[in-house]
């Protein structure tokens, strides 16, 4: 069979299964459809939270933007690696002790203020949207290349099917259907790596192979590619560009953005006891780390054979998979000389543009692997762009219907119209990610970056003080998170939006990239909320003694749920 028809084969057999756990485990009340009644056992919220966390931006833009960045692009690798470390160790089991259903409703709670909650909901809101946008935009990639169609229409062929699993099954649906799609992603991932790793070095251990010699040759990988990269104009491959406070404030940013995510803390909630809690976090990361550790591997084969495959070939002679992926606008090729061969430099004269997000796709088809296995990674690229779609998805319908409409707006809502309200607001949510998943302000990875970025400026330090600290109060979390979002958005939206010329290391503030600046945001909140805090009365007693329940290793739940150390 062809490749499209691998796909449709691959991909509509894995659809089938989502659909048919939603089915299975839909969700028959509140408590399921946020939290699946806090009954899912730590292996599977492992499965579950792995799934989560690893977005279209794991799977598709991180390893395209190091095929691209070399060194520079270590900083996705680090910053969301240990600020899964950060998550689990100082966040993780302290929520689900905390026992309620979101992120708003601990922020509410913690410092006894509807503003607060509020504001808790809009950043809940505004980061999901931010986040969801990328993994729009990689299913409109996945559907266009692979099944023929439209950016537009596959996008909202993913709409339709994220709709369906995540209104009907809430967390309860969306939890089993994560762990499916953990099990296709990452066996989707893993199986073209292998392939490639041994045709190319004869280890069958992507990560060994990644630090080995090629077969035939004496040169190692990186060595090779470091050559070829400079033959082309470009920086070596190993070499990096950016100044080390970006390094540095990119990495802080993502890692701390990671921990502040409020759809990957949601998932603590879902397991019995709080040291269930501990285990599925440390299953997560051990998920995590099969797909993280492979990622350099890929990108350095997928850049090495991308160079070697189409550098000066003539564009009658250039390989199917390169016309494949031009018919997607994907690639674009101008011959400027006139001469008929694809010119690949970094310089004026170069004569082709790639789309940094096809890179993990398109790998297997530039080594010449099967057909199975490109329908294979198609697959995976959908599981893991739609199981974070799902799961932000139902982060803004809780922070509507729970948090704005339960605890805020209308407090006598009963249950039945709470999910009915949660249930709409998902509904609409889907229409509003469709839109930004055809009209992406950029890369996947780096939409997500700025995700990563808002949250650190807001969630994370509200959330970390209001664990370790008796002494801060609503007045300074209200003014550090309203401070640290406003600063970081409009950094953001400035150099992305508003002066896009300007956006490159010459204007920015100290030499921080947009995707870092969500460092200094984070360091603003601390500053204003701490200063504010100590200037204002301190929190009530009853608060000061929750926040000691929290802590303390055999306190009770202060929610809904009794809680074991």
């Amino acid at each position: 069979m062809d490749i499209q028809s691998w796909t449709f084969v691959i991909v509509g057999l894995s659809f089938a299964l989502y659909i048919g756990i939603a089915i299975w485990s839909r969700a028959r009340d509140t408590s399921d459809f946020y939290v699946a009644h806090g009954q899912v056992s730590p292996l599977a919220n492992g499965l579950a939270t792995a799934a989560d966390w690893m977005s279209a931006a794991s799977f598709i833009g991180m390893a395209g933007l190091i095929s691209f960045l070399g060194r520079d692009g270590s900083v996705y690798l680090m910053g969301w690696t240990g600020g899964y470390v950060l998550l689990a160790l100082l966040l993780a089991p302290y929520l689900r002790k905390f026992g309620k259903f979101t992120v708003p409703d601990f922020i509410g709670d913690r410092y006894y203020s509807r503003s607060a909650r509020l504001i808790g909901v809009v950043c809940a809101i505004f980061i999901s949207f931010t986040y969801v946008a990328g993994q729009m935009r990689g299913v409109g990639i996945v559907f266009s290349r692979f099944l023929d169609v439209s950016i537009e229409t596959g996008v909202m062929v993913g709409m339709a099917i994220v709709f369906f699993y995540a209104v009907l099954g809430g967390m309860k649906g969306i939890t089993y259907t994560q762990v499916a799609q953990y099990c296709v992603l990452i066996f989707a991932f893993l199986v073209p790596a292998i392939f490639i790793s041994i045709m190319m070095t004869g280890s069958a251990i992507p990560q060994l192979g990644f630090g080995s010699t090629l077969t035939g040759e004496e040169s190692f990988l990186l060595d090779k590619l470091d050559g070829l990269s400079q033959q082309l104009g470009f920086a070596a491959y190993t070499s990096g560009n950016k100044q080390t406070i970006d390094v540095f404030c990119i990495t802080a940013a993502l890692m701390v953005g990671t921990a502040g995510l409020p759809h990957v803390i949601v998932r603590f909630f879902t397991v019995p006891k709080v040291r269930d809690a501990r285990k599925s976090a440390g299953y997560a990361l051990l998920f995590i780390a099969v797909l993280y550790t492979s990622a350099p591997a890929v990108a350095a084969f997928a850049r090495t054979n991308l160079i070697q495959s189409i550098s000066e070939v003539r564009i009658d002679q250039a390989p199917e998979w390169f016309n494949n992926w031009r018919r997607t606008g994907l690639i674009e090729f101008k011959d400027k000389n006139g001469d008929g061969r694809i010119q690949y430099l970094n310089s004026e004269r170069n004569e082709l543009t790639i789309d940094r997000d096809i890179m993990v796709l398109a790998n297997p088809e530039i080594a010449g692997l099967p057909n199975w296995v490109v329908g294979l990674v198609a697959a995976g690229a959908l599981a893991a762009a739609l199981s974070t779609a799902a799961g932000l998805l139902l982060v803004i319908s809780s922070s509507v219907a729970h948090d704005l409409f339960k605890r805020t707006l209308r407090p006598r809502f009963t249950e039945k119209q709470e999910l009915r309200t949660a249930r709409i607001a998902a509904a609409c949510a889907v229409v509003i990610a469709g839109y930004f998943g055809i009209n992406p302000p950029a890369f996947v990875a780096q939409v997500v970056a700025f995700a990563f970025g808002l949250a650190a400026a807001s969630f994370f330090p509200a959330i970390i003080m209001g664990i370790f600290s008796r002494r801060i109060n609503k007045e300074g979390a209200i003014a550090g998170m309203v401070t640290g979002l406003l600063f970081t958005a409009a950094y953001i939206l400035y150099f992305k939006f508003i002066d896009p010329g300007a956006n490159n290391a010459a204007h920015w503030w100290l030499g921080i990239s947009p995707e870092g600046i969500g460092t200094i945001g984070m360091l603003i909140n601390f500053l204003v909320t701490g200063l504010v805090s100590h200037l204002t009365p301190p929190p009530p007693e009853d608060v000061r003694k929750m926040i000691d329940e929290i802590r303390l290793p055999r306190a009770n739940a202060i929610g809904s749920y009794q809680a074991e150390a």
